[in-house]
């Protein structure tokens, strides 16, 4: 792989990863898939991405992790607390997260991709 492929980070049994692969794919563009729950998460890189993005838009509160959490917790959530849980339950970090190099892509909206892509 080149040194300029992208990185996608997610889970492989994800529905919306399901679907930015397939779309990554279909348009013949290589990349490299880390898995979360094999290969862990970095946590200067969860910093680097909470700096860039804010915890509350890397952490998906919308789902099942973040509601089973304790009310303390996602109350007095803040940047150390979500850098400790997304460690802790890599579930937890909102998918998929496309790491371009100079810039990421939080999720997968078909218009940023095919505008990334299309250049």
């Amino acid at each position: 792989m080149a040194a300029n492929t992208p990185v996608m980070y997610g889970i492989p049994n994800c529905g919306t990863i399901k679907k930015a692969r397939a779309w990554l794919e279909q348009h013949g563009i290589d990349y490299q898939f880390h898995d979360y729950k094999k290969q862990g998460a970095d946590e200067q890189q969860l910093q680097a991405w909470i700096d860039e993005f804010g915890w509350n838009q890397v952490v998906n509160t919308r789902g099942m992790t973040w509601r089973k959490l304790d009310e303390e917790t996602r109350t007095n959530m803040d940047d150390a607390g979500a850098v400790s849980i997304m460690l802790e339950k890599p579930s937890i970090i909102k998918r998929p997260l496309l790491d371009l190099g100079d810039h990421r892509i939080l999720g997968f909206d078909e218009a940023a991709y095919q505008q990334e892509f299309s250049a």
